[in-house]
């Protein structure tokens, strides 16, 4: 499991990622509300742990933003107690809040009680939008009912169009989600890609344009 941890202080950051790494799970952990949004942007995570009080953008200011585009799961860490914070907090969108200091064990307990839920919640993944319908499990693609043979990396391009349907991407952010690299600026790869699956999905139905193009900004699935 990935857990994305956005947390400036850095004594609590380096005890935390401690903490996850020993359960067993990947954490990115980065300081501050900026690099905290790029990484998300970036990367695909079971889970977000982030603080309020954050430099170059608030923790809840980045909470929104989060919850605009994503369901992820959000936990928060502060050292404010008020209840009316939290409240607010809740109401924007967070699953949790956890007050400094704390205890390790029941921050661990919470995320791992959290991502039970999450995990019991969604036993089966099947997204659809227009007439393609992508099954997880099986991993299989259809368009207007048939079977559409994709390669893993356009199966997996589709599969992050398909669970952010309202977002735009750019080359940078496909590239480092897809191929896990860091984006040095080849397009062509990018652009090859783009276009079998395009037309993988238009041989069966001719009439449709799924994915849009947006000149200098990148590319998402056409509203």
């Amino acid at each position: 499991m990935r857990i994305l941890m956005v947390e400036d202080h850095e004594d609590v950051n380096a005890m935390l990622t401690e903490l996850f790494e020993q359960a067993d799970y990947q954490v990115t952990s980065v300081m501050d509300g900026v690099e905290g949004h790029r990484a998300f942007l970036q990367n695909e995570f079971d889970i977000v742990l982030l603080d309020i009080m954050l430099p170059y953008k608030s923790g809840d200011e980045l909470l929104k933003e989060i919850r605009a585009i994503s369901d992820v799961p959000i936990v928060m860490i502060s050292a404010k107690d008020l209840v009316s914070t939290k409240i607010d907090l809740l109401r924007l969108g967070a699953d949790d809040y956890i007050t400094k200091p704390f205890d390790l064990g029941e921050v661990l307990a919470r995320i791992e009680s959290i991502l039970r839920r999450v995990k019991k919640a969604t036993p089966m993944k099947q997204l659809q939008y227009k007439d393609i319908v992508l099954d997880d499990v099986a991993k299989r693609v259809t368009v207007c009912g048939e079977e559409v043979l994709l390669t893993a990396k356009e199966y997996l391009l589709l599969e992050l169009f398909m669970t952010n349907q309202q977002k735009v991407f750019t080359k940078a952010n496909l590239y480092e989600s897809i191929w896990q690299e860091e984006y040095l600026g080849d397009e062509h790869i990018i652009k090859i890609h783009i276009s079998n699956l395009r037309q993988k999905l238009k041989t069966k139905n001719q009439q449709a344009d799924y994915i849009e193009t947006l000149r200098g900004l990148g590319y998402r699935l056409r509203p």
